[in-house]
C-alpha cells in the first residue's frame, strides 16, 4: 500500500501557552529557546521537559536542573512566564547537559486537550482544485491519539476488528448534543465542528452507569423535552449501529483509552426539521431522559 501525493501535507503548527479567553501578553520576549519533550534510553519511558542546546544538539533536563519543575511540556506551559524562566536559567547554566545519542525526542506535547486543524488555507492549494478562496477559516480536527514522535514510524491502518467490543465499555450515560445548525449547515465549509462544540455544547451525566446495570442498553426509552413539552421521544432499538459496532469500527481509526466518549445518535424530533424550524432561545429549559440511566436539565442562557 502507497499514500496517495494528496495524502501528505506539510503544516505550521503552533502550541498554545494559556488559555485563549484569558490570555495576556507574555512578558519574556527575549525567551528564544527549543523546548522538547524526550526520555532516556533504558529509562522506562519517562517523559522529560528539556531546552535544545541547538536544533539535533544535546538537551538540558528541566527537572534534573530544578526538582520543582514539571515532567511535561503541557505543564510547563501551564506555568507561563515561571516556567520559561526556569527554562531559561537552564539553558544559560550548561548544566544537567544529556548528550542527544542518550535521548528519543518526543512529541511535543502528547495528550492535548483539542488538536484543531485548519483547512483550504493555502491559497496555491486552493487553485490546484479549482475551489473558491474561503471567506472564513474552515476548521476540522484529529484526534490526539494520532499524535506521534517526530522521527517515529507512521502506521499504515489495518482492518483488523475488535472482538467481544462490548467487554470494553465501562457504562452508559445521557448526553445532549446541542447544536449550533447556522454553524453547522451553513458556514464553515458546511464542517460540522464548530457548530457542534462550543464550549457548554454537550451535558453529561448524571451517572455512568455500568454495564452489567443495564439489561439492554439498546431497549431503553429516550426522550427529550424542552420547557416541560416532550420533543423528541424514541427507544434506543431504533439506533442503526449499536454499540458494539460502533466500538469495533472506531477502533480501527484510533486507539481507544479509558474515559473515552461515544454519543450514539438522537432522535426524530429535532428542531431543526420541524415544519417550521423551532430553535431554543434563552431562558428555554432542556431535559434528556433514558430509561435506567437518568436524566440531565440544563437551561439555555
Amino acid at each position: 500500500m502507497r499514500f496517495a501525493s494528496h495524502t501528505l501535507s506539510i503544516l505550521k503548527t503552533f502550541i498554545c501557552q494559556r488559555p485563549a479567553a484569558a490570555a495576556q501578553r507574555r512578558g519574556l520576549s527575549g525567551a528564544a529557546m527549543r523546548l522538547v519533550q524526550f526520555c532516556r534510553h533504558g529509562d522506562g519511558g519517562d517523559i522529560r521537559v528539556g531546552v535544545e542546546e541547538g536544533e539535533g544538539l544535546s538537551v538540558v533536563d528541566l527537572k534534573a536542573f530544578d526538582p520543582s519543575m514539571p515532567s511535561t511540556m503541557r505543564e510547563l506551559l501551564e506555568m507561563g512566564d515561571k516556567g520559561l524562566e526556569c527554562a531559561q536559567r537552564a539553558l544559560a547554566s550548561g548544566q544537567c547537559v544529556v548528550n542527544r545519542e542518550h535521548v528519543q525526542l518526543l512529541s511535543p506535547v502528547l495528550g492535548p486537550e483539542k488538536v484543531v486543524c485548519v483547512g483550504m488555507n493555502y491559497r496555491d492549494h486552493c487553485t490546484e482544485q479549482n475551489a473558491p478562496i474561503p471567506t472564513e477559516p474552515i476548521i476540522f480536527s484529529k484526534f490526539p491519539s494520532a499524535i506521534t514522535g517526530p522521527y517515529d514510524d507512521i502506521i499504515l491502518p489495518s482492518e483488523s476488528q475488535v472482538e467481544d467490543a462490548l467487554s470494553y465499555v465501562a457504562g452508559f450515560t445521557v448526553a445532549n448534543d446541542v447544536s449550533a445548525r447556522d454553524w453547522q449547515m451553513k458556514r464553515n465549509g458546511k464542517q460540522w465542528l464548530l457548530g457542534k462544540t462550543f464550549d457548554s455544547f454537550c451535558p453529561l451525566g448524571p451517572a455512568l452507569v455500568t454495564s452489567d446495570a443495564v439489561k439492554d442498553p439498546h431497549n431503553l426509552g429516550i426522550r427529550c423535552l424542552v420547557n416541560g413539552d416532550v420533543v423528541q421521544s424514541s427507544c434506543t432499538d431504533q439506533m442503526i449501529f449499536k454499540t458494539a459496532e460502533l466500538v469495533s469500527w472506531v477502533s480501527k481509526f484510533v486507539t481507544l483509552t479509558p474515559g473515552d466518549v461515544f454519543l450514539t445518535g438522537t432522535p426524530p424530533g429535532v428542531g431543526v426539521f420541524r415544519k417550521p424550524p423551532v430553535f431554543l432561545k434563552k431562558g428555554d429549559v432542556v431535559e434528556c431522559q433514558i430509561d435506567q440511566l437518568g436524566s440531565i436539565i440544563n437551561r439555555v442562557i
